[in-house]
């Protein structure tokens, strides 16, 4: 016959702080799947962890970097806890993936509890001069994906009430794997969207090019006919009086000084229609075309991009002014590339710009960490845009406020400025206008040129 003991009150002790553990894990888990339940979009998923994050262990703020193994770089995807001015500065900065206490969690892939980081020597405190936050304490657990490959990092800053303890740690080691089966999940979908999205850009190109075949053949078939015209008027020219010759040239005089510049942007467009499209099938796809880089006016460049959308401009009742282009020299750079960027934003900036406004194209010659810099403005009078678009402008989910837009004019502009190694900003208020200012070296890095 067995004795029945009571327990002893350590062992009770023990029992309900388990059980207390647990049902804060499980809350925990109730929280961070109902926030990410239902998400496809993986910029989403990653704030919404975060948010989570900060909220469960208490937490003054927090950062999610994401990692680039081409750059071996840990790249800053969301900040809470900064000013939005601050914030928007650190989106999308990059550090080498073995600095800080960041990069060391992502290369030992252990998580850590760091409770008085002034302590620390591998604390980066370059990231709090620059933000004006004082981090006092943090905790830092590494992001896997499927199969245990490392894809981030996970940083909690600065305890609200209490200390941070190893249970903290335990609690965001579980929402971060919660969050990774949904981080996946959202990669997986993005990948099938995009193949079926690349696939049906395929169609339309080859639509294209079948569709622009007549117009090229056609406008060939023309300036050759035209050309055999004015032989033909040259010709009859010579037998007319002299007030019918006089009468003669001022009808054709003027059509045949301008017909062959009129040819030759019909078929600068049809080639650039083609290739316009391919490139937009290369964003979706994320592949970027290798830059040729070599020292270039950028006052040539802007007046190209001017003269092709100076009359779709003028039919909206838009300006186009270059007088903020001031020489700046020879600059490193890849000419349809920049090309191109400098379109996107013109060209997106003409239907956003009332009838009667401006859009200002403005460069200058600046000095960035002691180096010679291009810096660069697109800045428009027009309508402005939500915080909601501002925020995703150049990321992969960006959206267009244009009817049927997509978007993607952003991503090409950003791919552009990225291989020039330079940054792009947007600054803009509802109801007065938008600003986007690029900066880019003077010189490209040697391996780079």
């Amino acid at each position: 016959m067995s004795v029945m003991t009571e327990p002893r009150p350590g062992d009770l002790r023990q029992l309900e702080e388990r059980l207390r553990r647990r049902e804060r894990e499980l809350q925990a888990i109730r929280r961070i799947t109902t926030a990410l339940h239902g998400r496809t979009n993986v910029d989403e998923l990653e704030r919404q962890t975060l948010n989570v994050a900060i909220e469960v262990v208490g937490a003054q703020g927090g950062t999610i970097y994401v990692h680039d193994p081409s750059k071996r770089v840990l790249i800053f995807r969301y900040v809470v806890g900064a000013t939005p001015e601050i914030t928007r500065k650190l989106h999308g900065l990059e550090m080498p993936d073995t600095q800080g206490i960041s990069g060391a969690v992502f290369q030992s892939q252990t998580g850590r509890v760091d409770v008085d980081v002034t302590k620390e020597t591998r604390h980066n405190r370059g990231v709090d001069a620059q933000t004006q936050f004082v981090t006092t304490s943090m905790i830092t657990v590494p992001i896997t994906g499927i199969g245990g490959a490392p894809i981030g990092v996970l940083q909690v800053l600065n305890s609200q009430d209490r200390q941070f303890d190893a249970e903290d740690q335990e609690l965001l080691e579980v929402i971060g794997a919660q969050a990774c089966s949904a981080l996946e999940n959202a990669r997986l979908y993005e990948e099938a969207r995009r193949a079926s999205v690349v696939n049906l850009i395929g169609d339309i190109s080859h639509d294209v090019k079948n569709l622009l075949t007549p117009v090229q053949t056609g406008t060939q078939t023309l300036e050759m006919m035209m050309a055999s015209m004015f032989e033909d008027l040259e010709r009859l020219r010579e037998s007319l009086p002299d007030d019918k010759r006089q009468d003669l040239a001022w009808a054709v005089d003027g059509v045949r000084d301008f017909y062959r510049e009129a040819m030759k942007m019909v078929y600068d467009g049809v080639l650039d229609v083609q290739e316009r499209v391919r490139e937009i099938a290369d964003a979706i796809k994320g592949i970027v075309a290798q830059p040729h880089f070599e020292l270039t006016d950028f006052r040539e460049r802007a007046e190209a991009v001017a003269k092709v959308l100076k009359l779709v401009a003028e039919k909206r009742g838009v300006t186009i002014d270059l007088s903020g282009v001031q020489d700046a020299g020879l600059v490193e750079m890849d000419r349809k590339g920049i090309y191109n960027a400098i379109y996107n934003l013109i060209n997106n900036a003409i239907p956003e710009t009332p009838e009667g406004g401006m859009i200002m194209l403005r460069a200058r010659a600046i000095d960035s960490d002691g180096q010679p810099g291009l810096e660069i403005q697109v800045a428009d009078t027009g309508r402005g845009m939500p915080e909601h678009v501002r925020e995703r402008m150049f990321t992969d989910s960006a959206v267009s406020t244009k009817p049927g837009g997509t978007g993607l004019g952003t991503r090409i502009v950003k791919n552009v400025i990225d291989l020039h190694h330079g940054t792009i900003r947007v600054d803009s208020e509802i109801g007065k206008g938008t600003t986007f200012t690029i900066q880019l070296p003077a010189r490209q890095p040697a391996s780079n040129a």
